[in-house]
């Protein structure tokens, strides 16, 4: 019989806690109008946890579970499914946690080996439609695919046996190509200093693999594309087998390693081409855009001073921390060149979109979520709560935000009108969470134009606990 949830984890409980149900709900509740022409689905993929878990819980450990609005005609139909990972099956029979996902030490003696061989992981962070196929990764792990209709789970994917390392839970895809790229960090084993970058052409079909090793073990959330160039940095996140042996934690903070950001040429067959740079310290979960000229590779960022929510090298947390949006200058023609990050405000922001068909060229319009300071959680490593969405125009250098009130607002995603509508032309969609009822709801803004507030929300009876991330797949 399943047990309650811990009541001193906070993120066990409400408004991050799981929900112990899968469900279909037709034909939701609309406030305002569901434009006509905006067709597809939206997919949230974040942890929702099983099981009463063993031992301490992090987030980025729970179960993965997937939620889905599909868009049509004006009507909105939702539904979600676990994803049935190896762990989730094994623990789904045994009727309780046995496995700890985020420490190989502490799993029920019977799968004791489970973590170290486990080749699924999660699937509880991002997804991404590419090649006729809905993927669900967890960036630890190789990505995991489902049916986009139904959500029912299919299986690992190896892109036909080509795949032999995890996949980033942030892949880039070309817009004038169609090509995904993407990366795995510690790509030849456990806690390894390396990293390994490959290529996906539109159909689908894994082209090529650069075997990179880098200064020193670390964990690697995400990366940026441009044109010409791919851009890989290396935070001091550090792993270290040894450090979780001797009781410390498997990753932390480790400032003195200093950052070090790899530049690869996007023709480059090996990693002979790669130029490394160094930066001041810092870190960043999430990149808006970056987009190279005339020899100069500018990145966007949702900078931090420091890493949140890891542990310091003595298992001490690193303390309260906000990011701001950042820009980086990287001078190829300068052979003494250091990346250079420049504030471009001191707003608070995370989860930065942008109109993915501008992916990796220069562009105007992004998004963000951010907060207005009204709403609070518990936590010290981050006392406000994300309620708000901004806006970002980096023509004009200015900001424009929407409160969600007493919401809690999930990442916001751009979805264009058309295919041949102009950069920024369409919809923003975010799922809410209100603290006064605890559901949640899907909005759905004018993406140009949110300080009117949503155009139309579709109301569930239930909450949506908060994701990581999602994407959009277009009606077929």
């Amino acid at each position: 019989m399943a047990q309650a949830m811990p009541a001193d984890n906070p993120f066990l409980n409400f408004p991050w806690g799981p929900i112990q149900m899968e469900c279909e709900a037709q034909d939701l509740v609309i406030e305002g109008e569901v434009p006509k022409d905006l067709h597809g689905t939206l997919y949230r993929a974040g942890p929702n946890q099983r099981f009463r878990p063993r031992g301490d819980y992090h987030l980025f450990a729970g179960d993965g579970m997937v939620h889905a609005f599909h868009i049509a005609e004006g009507r909105v139909d939702y539904i979600n499914r676990w994803v049935r990972t190896a762990k989730f099956n094994i623990e789904d029979m045994e009727g309780r946690a046995v496995i700890n996902a985020m420490n190989p030490f502490d799993c029920d003696p019977d799968y004791a080996e489970f973590t170290l061989a486990d080749k699924e992981g999660l699937a509880n962070t991002a997804a991404v439609w590419h090649g006729g196929r809905m993927l669900v990764m967890e960036e630890g792990h190789r990505p995991y695919e489902i049916d986009p209709l139904t959500l029912d789970s299919i299986g690992s994917w190896t892109f036909r046996g080509k795949l032999h390392t995890a996949m980033t839970a942030h892949p880039k895809i070309d817009p004038a190509t169609g090509e995904m790229v993407f990366f795995a960090y510690m790509a030849t084993g456990p806690f390894s200093e390396d990293v390994m970058v490959h290529k996906v052409n539109a159909d689908g079909v894994l082209t090529q693999s650069i075997h990179i090793p880098t200064p020193y073990s670390a964990m690697v959330h995400d990366f940026v594309i441009t044109e010409n160039y791919i851009v890989i940095p290396i935070f001091p996140i550090t792993g270290s087998l040894e450090r979780a042996m001797e009781g410390g934690p498997p990753f932390a903070w480790e400032p003195s390693k200093g950052v070090h950001v790899g530049v690869l040429p996007r023709n480059a067959d090996s990693a002979e081409g790669i130029r490394w740079l160094e930066m001041d310290n810092c870190f960043v979960f999430h990149f808006m855009n970056a987009f190279d000229q005339d020899g100069v590779i500018t990145v966007d960022a949702a900078q931090f001073t420091r890493a949140p929510l890891f542990p310091t090298l003595e298992g001490e947390t690193t303390g309260e921390v906000s990011s701001q949006l950042c820009r980086w200058t990287i001078d190829l023609s300068n052979p003494d060149a250091r990346v250079e990050s420049t504030p471009l405000d001191d707003f608070e922001l995370e989860f930065p979109q942008i109109d993915l068909r501008y992916a990796g060229r220069p562009y105007r319009h992004g998004w963000y979520t951010t907060t207005d300071g009204q709403l609070k959680s518990d936590m010290e490593v981050n006392q406000n709560l994300y309620n708000t969405i901004g806006y970002w125009d980096h023509q004009s250098n200015e900001a424009l935000t929407y409160s969600c009130g007493r919401s809690m607002v999930s990442e916001a995603l751009f979805v264009p009108r058309s295919d041949d509508a102009s950069e920024g032309d369409g919809y923003l969609l975010a799922v809410t969470i209100d603290f006064d009822t605890r559901l949640s709801s899907l909005l759905i803004f004018n993406a140009l134009d949110i300080t009117a507030g949503p155009i139309a929300r579709a109301n569930l009876s239930h909450r949506v606990p908060p994701g990581f991330h999602g994407t959009w797949r277009p009606a077929q």
